[in-house]
């Protein structure tokens, strides 16, 4: 059967650092692909998460982390993710996609270890947006080229409904961004790197 449940997330985060910084933000969108043409058939669900970060390190990184995210710690304060909303979300995939993959796989890694045993595929990297003639693959850069919106709220949900959008478009090619996704193989599985955490 060539359709397929595929999941876009994105993260927003205290800092760079999975293994000290944390997430405070989770969006997940559930779609339903055709394998072949790559056409993204329909939206299955939705839902955006907020979380308090509990660590020192954290919590100290906050400030800075502010001014790329603009979520204030008073919108996260005291609230938590609901892991099983979550968890069913990643269950009910057959691929996980995002962009930048890594950076939001590294994060999600250390409270959801089973999405390692997903195959992710990353849209930034897996399409030559250069070769196609774009200045860079940042997401603005490519919404911007795409008549999609001219401003990025840094917001996970807003983000990834922007890249859903972007993934639909006819590449020069001709057919969607997304078959350039998929035409790749998965990442390989995230190997967390041993270094200790400063907290």
């Amino acid at each position: 059967m060539s359709n397929r449940l595929g999941l876009v997330l994105d993260v927003e985060t205290t800092g760079l650092r999975p293994t000290s910084d944390e997430i405070i933000e989770l969006a997940l969108i559930l779609f339903t692909y055709n394998s072949e043409t790559s056409e993204i058939i329909n939206l299955v669900d939705q839902e955006s998460f907020l979380r308090e970060p509990l660590s020192y390190q954290a919590r100290r990184n906050y400030d800075q982390a502010y001014r790329v995210h603009g979520i204030s710690f008073s919108s996260v304060e005291g609230k938590s993710f609901h892991d099983e909303k979550i968890k069913s979300f990643i269950d009910r995939s057959d691929s996980i996609f995002a962009h930048n993959a890594s950076f939001d796989r590294s994060f999600l890694y250390h409270m959801y270890p089973e999405i390692n045993n997903h195959q992710w595929f990353c849209t930034m990297r897996n399409v030559p947006w250069k070769q196609y003639g774009f200045v860079n693959s940042k997401l603005l850069t490519l919404l911007r080229a795409h008549n999609i919106t001219n401003f990025q709220t840094h917001r996970a949900m807003d983000d990834i409904s922007y890249l859903m959008e972007l993934l639909r478009k006819p590449s020069p090619s001709g057919y969607p961004y997304l078959k350039d996704v998929i035409a790749k193989n998965p990442m390989k599985k995230y190997a967390p790197s041993s270094q200790k955490s400063w907290v």
